[in-house]
């Protein structure tokens, strides 16, 4: 496998590089320019169970390695990381269109995932329960649950990898990976890290080609264990449904419609800076990233105006350019969704406030203006449909209980925020959002000692935290009686 080329071989199964059985590629695209990067191999089911084989077949001497032999093999490939971040990060941005400044402190979040795990893998405890029965002697102990097939998405290509690997990994699991068709290149850098960390052959193994295809064998396949997957509700019940044959656990982190409320004793510039940084990060192609915006109607004009001003600052451009702070979309599907939520709410009396079309200026790729609008009611498909581009409305609320009702009528229920001043309205109204997290005066919650994770159609389970690696073992409980 060389990254040089043109063609990549870049299904890695057993510990070595090869192409698809097929023969099939498929083409990288820069999102900036339209130009084609690299070739990689586009596998299917073939490679899918060949690499979930060769996972199993690891799977006893790996699990059964003490966890500091598991821990000093992840502390190699996070300080391995770091030491290729920044070309990591130009893969980054060159296949998926980020600024590379946001590449970069992705690299860094991917790398701390692997310390944290690292670190989390001597901390995974048993139990001793005490008996009820004097002959009894009661135990619970975590075991690996056994090979995971992790399914990543494209818009945050490292972390999402490093977050399902990191725990999996340390816990005793051996993992298949099927990265995104749109970002491979930074799936084959990061698994280059763990190889060059020196993991044990089978231990890790990267399928890229055919979602669909591979999807259906980890689903079909027994002896995959658990499916771990970031990506859309659509496909997240897919998985549900598929996996219902062999009862098999699903980890999902789906789609979010993060709201943010604006209270009228809310540090206003902080709320400005805090909206444009959460919707706009990575041309707002983030699950968590704010969605819609509640203002309170007695700040709402100074609101807007302060955020329009500052957005007009922002440079829309190649994230290979150090200046940019916007990017683009990942494709054309996705302008054309923001530009159908844009024509909706206009046709539906929102007042266009800045942006609202396509942009190309010297380049060819998928851009879209940052756009806000105003006057905006709940018919339009921006407020109950997931945007995940570059389209900000706000509409005012007057009362408290107003804006919650507002912020929890959603089928998604991954992340919320709020800003205010007063210690008594942050907690109350926390307490009563029907999210998995939030946010107070604060839009990055994300963190590796912290669990992330939604409710209702949002997903199943965390990743992060001590909660994150309890998702790959299984707790076993042992009666042992006693003379």
């Amino acid at each position: 496998m060389e990254l040089d080329g043109r063609l990549v071989n870049s299904i890695f199964i057993n510990g070595e590089w090869q192409a698809a059985a097929s023969g099939n590629i498929k083409d990288v695209y820069n999102p900036s320019t339209m130009e084609k990067i690299k070739a990689f191999s586009y596998g299917g089911k073939t490679e899918a169970n060949e690499a979930v084989e060769a996972a199993k077949a690891a799977f006893p001497l790996w699990s059964a390695k003490t966890a500091r032999e598991r821990s000093t093999l992840l502390y190699k490939a996070y300080h391995t990381m770091l030491e290729r971040k920044e070309a990591i990060a130009t893969i980054l941005t060159t296949e998926q269109g980020k600024p590379l400044a946001e590449a970069r402190g992705e690299i860094e979040s991917a790398a701390s995932y692997l310390l944290w795990y690292a670190e989390e893998a001597n901390r995974l405890y048993g139990e001793t329960i005490p008996s009820s029965h004097p002959h009894k002697r009661f135990f619970v102990i975590p075991q690996p649950i056994g090979v995971i097939a992790a399914i990543t998405p494209w818009n945050f290509p490292a972390s999402m990898i490093t977050r399902k690997l990191g725990p999996a990994l340390a816990a005793g699991c051996t993992v298949v990976l099927k990265p995104a068709s749109q970002t491979p290149l930074t799936a084959i850098a990061i698994v280059k890290v763990f190889e060059d960390a020196g993991f044990p052959k089978g231990v890790l193994n990267l399928v890229t080609g055919d979602a669909a295809a591979i999807g259906d064998a980890f689903m079909e396949n027994e002896d995959v264990r658990l499916i771990t997957f970031t990506g859309s509700t659509a496909v997240g019940k897919l998985l549900m449904r598929g996996s219902a044959a062999n009862v098999k656990k699903l980890s999902l982190e789906l789609g979010g419609h993060a709201p943010i409320i604006v209270f009228a004793d809310a540090d206003l510039d902080l709320a400005v800076k805090m909206s444009l940084l959460s919707k706009f990060r990575n041309c707002g192609q983030t699950c968590i990233c704010a969605n819609r915006i509640y203002v309170h109607d007695s700040i709402e004009k100074d609101f807007r105006e302060k955020l329009i001003k500052q957005l007009k600052l922002m440079k829309l451009g190649n994230g290979l350019e150090e200046q940019v702070e916007i990017g683009p979309l990942i494709d054309e599907h996705a302008v054309r969704k923001v530009k159908e939520q844009v024509d909706d709410a206009l046709s539906k009396g929102a007042i266009l406030e800045y942006g609202g079309k396509a942009w190309n200026g010297e380049l060819q790729g998928h851009f879209f203006e940052p756009t806000v609008i105003s006057n905006v009611t709940d018919e339009m498909k921006v407020m109950s449909e997931e945007t995940f581009g570059p389209l900000l409305p706000i509409q005012t609320f007057d009362q408290e209980a107003e804006a919650i009702a507002k912020a929890n009528d959603t089928q998604y229920g991954l992340a919320a925020y709020l800003f205010t001043e007063n210690i008594h309205r942050a907690l109350r109204v926390m307490e009563k959002l029907e999210y998995g997290i939030i946010g107070i005066n604060d839009v990055f919650p994300a963190a590796a000692e912290a669990p992330f994770g939604g409710i209702k159609q949002s997903g199943q389970g965390k990743e992060g935290g001590r909660e994150g690696i309890i998702e790959f073992v299984e707790m076993k409980y042992v009666s042992m009686g006693i003379k």
